[in-house]
């Protein structure tokens, strides 16, 4: 497979003059250099790179690429055509599934994984790469079916009273060359603003969901922290190939405030410390994985549209204030029937439905986590039953129903009890720091 590096970038907002965004140095050395050192890891070994601005700077650097062990075709355009207008310039020249870089994000990703997720899906004109941030407020988002279709472009600016998914373009595809039928030539057109969007109408095209390292690096403060989190090591930690951690939490009783059989989107309230714990799991290596049985749905109480109306409310919530759940999986049955408008074909005995484990086990297969240094905190021993069956580490919380089902699970106890959330995670990542010292 061919990669295309969009390299186009000034670098105006970090204040550079005399190279190009691509080139900015960090820990050592350009940018480009260490997406390139990326692409040839997973044997991306044929590149163009696209560039415009000072773009002799690039070419200087790298030349034929045979330096660094790839080979480089340099496509230098002579006014901005913005992302899918660069890209439009190879048409002819590609006549395979390629791959696109944007040259301004630090990234380290299991990108055989995703070609093998895109490999899945040949009968559309592409997957593009998403994840959530702790910006999402001013990010492109997307919306995707259960299908992991993508059925919605929304560009920011974002209206003030949107409720969004968490679900942020990342700036990273693998395309057909259909796509470049829809590109006008010699005109400026961006992926994620005008050309997604249309292609929508007539084409599908996916998503893949990732929990690994990607960031843009656009502004001082965040170039600081993608630096750091690059020395750190953290960067590399979260490749999928390598066993990943989480926090996994239920949700009513752990984030949001308890309400009975919750279906009104208005009762939904985040519980006081919430996004101050959310926050600091986002800052560390776990990953923040939420775990509910939403009998709701198989009751007839709700509709799955109205359940991710109100997961959206929770992710926008989360968001506005910087902190992000990594994934969300429910379970929609319930195996007893005699509810008015209940869905018959969802009262079964199910493997997903706490206190059995089938959500953990999901997640730990999609994001490869290792259970037995993970944790579950929930306020039900029900929760801790799935955490046990798992082989995780288990916190009882004294918010919402604060374990007042004992009575079922006589023979279940927790590692630890906590008044809140809060007094939980700090819980975790204090012990975190001792293990790293």
């Amino acid at each position: 497979m061919k990669l295309v590096i969009i390299a186009g970038g000034k670098g105006t907002r970090l204040g550079l003059k005399e190279i190009p965004k691509p080139m900015v140095v960090i820990n050592g050395k350009p940018l480009l250099e260490h997406q390139i050192d990326l692409a040839k890891r997973y044997g991306l070994t044929e590149i163009y790179i696209l560039s415009g601005h000072l773009s002799s700077v690039i070419i200087d650097h790298f030349g034929d690429g045979a330096n660094f062990g790839v080979n480089i075709t340099h496509v230098v355009e002579d006014k901005p055509l913005s992302t899918a207008g660069a890209v439009k310039q190879l048409e002819g020249l590609i006549e395979d599934r390629f791959m696109v870089f944007y040259g301004d994000t630090i990234m380290d990703l299991d990108l055989t994984n995703f070609i093998g997720f895109d490999s899945e899906n040949m009968d559309s004109i592409g997957s593009i790469l998403v994840h959530p941030n702790d910006h999402p407020y001013d990010s492109d988002l997307i919306e995707i079916n259960a299908n992991e279709r993508v059925t919605a472009f929304l560009s920011k600016p974002h209206k003030e009273d949107l409720f969004y998914s968490n679900m942020v373009n990342a700036a990273l595809y693998i395309l057909s060359p259909k796509v470049f039928d829809y590109i006008t030539p010699n005109e400026a057109s961006d992926f994620g603003k005008h050309i997604f969007p249309q292609i929508l109408e007539t084409e599908n095209l996916y998503a893949y969901k990732t929990t690994e390292y990607i960031k843009d690096m656009g502004t001082p403060d965040r170039f600081a922290k993608v630096e750091n989190d690059l020395v750190s090591g953290k960067v590399a930690r979260l490749n999928r190939s390598k066993k990943q951690k989480a926090v996994f939490l239920d949700r009513d009783g752990v984030l949001n405030k308890e309400v009975d059989q919750l279906t009104n989107i208005e009762d939904f309230e985040l519980i006081d410390g919430t996004v101050r714990a959310i926050k600091s799991l986002n800052k560390s290596d776990y990953l923040v994985i939420v775990i509910t049985n939403q009998p709701v749905i198989a009751k007839g109480f709700i509709s799955t549209k109205q359940l991710n109306s109100i997961h959206k409310k929770m992710d926008t919530l989360l968001g506005n204030e910087g902190a992000f759940l990594d994934d969300l999986f429910y379970c929609p049955h319930h195996p007893e029937t005699g509810f008015e408008g209940e869905i018959t074909e969802l009262k079964i005995e199910c493997e997903c439905r706490k206190p059995r484990p089938g959500m953990l086990l999901k997640a730990a297969q999609q994001y490869n986590i290792d259970l037995e240094n993970s944790w579950f905190i929930g306020d039900r021993y029900t929760d801790i039953a799935a955490g046990k069956s798992a082989n995780t580490n288990t916190i009882l919380l004294k918010t919402g129903h604060a374990g007042n089902d004992k009575d079922r699970f006589d023979s279940i106890e927790s590692d630890f009890e906590f008044n809140n959330l809060l007094e939980a995670t700090d819980y975790i990542l204090i012990n975190e720091l001792k293990k790293v010292k």
